[in-house]
């Protein structure tokens, strides 16, 4: 009883304290005062209680972290969004979203391409787009459009080679701003794609964006392999499970899974070999594509032509087309 009339005399005194750390609590006021509440001697939490109507620690701690999320808002316009995403960079992720998007056109659908790498934009190279958004009488900006896609990137905004020097929050409101401020029109599917690693844009798109799947794109690799989990692992963490499907994330894309030699055809694993498809087997997960190390994959992307509408034919553009076949079975379809 002592200890406990002497917590609750600290409390009282940290409340009305200046801003110095208090002698017996040792905490600042402001924090202090967020504990007050009814006598300690006399309030005991629910969950220190036993019975089987008592709530948990653990069911206590997600309800109080679910009040303060925000709450997810619809693109105007979107029907499914699609997120790629890997745990680093370096991996072929960008390259991996516009020729998914460009496979889901080619089936005639309306399809659009976010940007959402601020500080390393590379859509624009990647779809041979240059410009500044025009301006809809809604004040809304207009995306750029090859391909019969839509596009949407910082990149269109600045200088190609401007760096972008801001911190988090500027960051944050530039992808806000990249989601409900422009005029998407009506699109069966929006692909996003994310930066690599699972920090704030990640966070933020998860949480107020109705993602209806989530494509890790990494390379066989131990090292990338480690950084896929971590990113597979994020999603599963801020994101309910979809009505539609038993996890969010679809699967995984093991991406420069071979390399085949142009003049005698040998074929070596360079990042190793069934990298990913023992991550996804471990995650419970697919592996929703092998795509290869090829030459005229990274040329034809440097070009602003990528593989999926240059060589339609080439074994290359088919893996991308098996991959963007995977991930349609694995969505519901596009509803009007």
């Amino acid at each position: 009883m002592f200890g406990l009339a002497r917590a609750n005399s600290a409390v009282k005194m940290c409340s009305s304290g200046g801003p110095r750390l208090h002698r017996v609590c040792g905490r600042w006021p402001a924090v202090c005062h967020i504990l007050q509440g009814p006598p300690l001697a006399t309030s005991v939490p629910r969950f220190w209680s036993s019975g089987s109507n008592v709530e948990s620690v653990q069911d206590r701690q997600k309800r109080l972290m679910a009040r303060g999320l925000p709450k997810q808002k619809v693109i105007p316009g979107v029907k499914q969004v699609i997120v790629v995403a890997s745990g680093k960079g370096g991996v072929g992720k960008s390259t991996t979203a516009v020729n998914l998007a460009l496979g889901l056109a080619a089936d005639n659908l309306a399809v659009g391409l976010l940007d959402a790498d601020v500080y390393g934009p590379s859509i624009p190279r990647m779809m041979n787009l240059r410009g500044n958004p025009e301006l809809t009488d809604s004040n809304l900006m207009r995306p750029l459009v090859n391909f019969g896609i839509v596009c949407m990137s910082m990149g269109f905004l600045v200088e190609e080679a401007a760096p972008i020097v801001w911190r988090g929050l500027m960051v944050m409101s530039a992808i806000e701003k990249l989601l409900r401020q422009v005029d998407w029109g009506h699109l069966d599917y929006l692909v996003i794609d994310l930066p690599p690693g699972t920090g704030d844009v990640q966070l933020s798109i998860s949480q107020n964006v109705p993602i209806s799947g989530a494509v890790i794109v990494s390379t066989p690799q131990d090292i990338a392999l480690l950084d896929a989990q971590r990113a597979a692992e994020m999603f599963r963490k801020v994101n309910v499970p979809l009505k539609y499907s038993q996890h969010q994330v679809l699967g995984i894309v093991q991406n420069m899974s071979v390399f085949q030699c142009p003049k005698c055809k040998y074929e070596t694993h360079i990042f190793g070999a069934d990298g990913a498809k023992t991550l996804a087997t471990k995650l419970g997960l697919d592996v929703l594509g092998d795509i290869p190390l090829h030459l005229n994959i990274r040329e034809t992307s440097d070009k602003g032509q990528p593989i999926v509408v240059s060589h339609p034919d080439s074994p290359e553009a088919k893996a991308y087309l098996k991959l963007t076949a995977e991930v349609v079975k694995r969505l519901p379809a596009p509803h009007g």
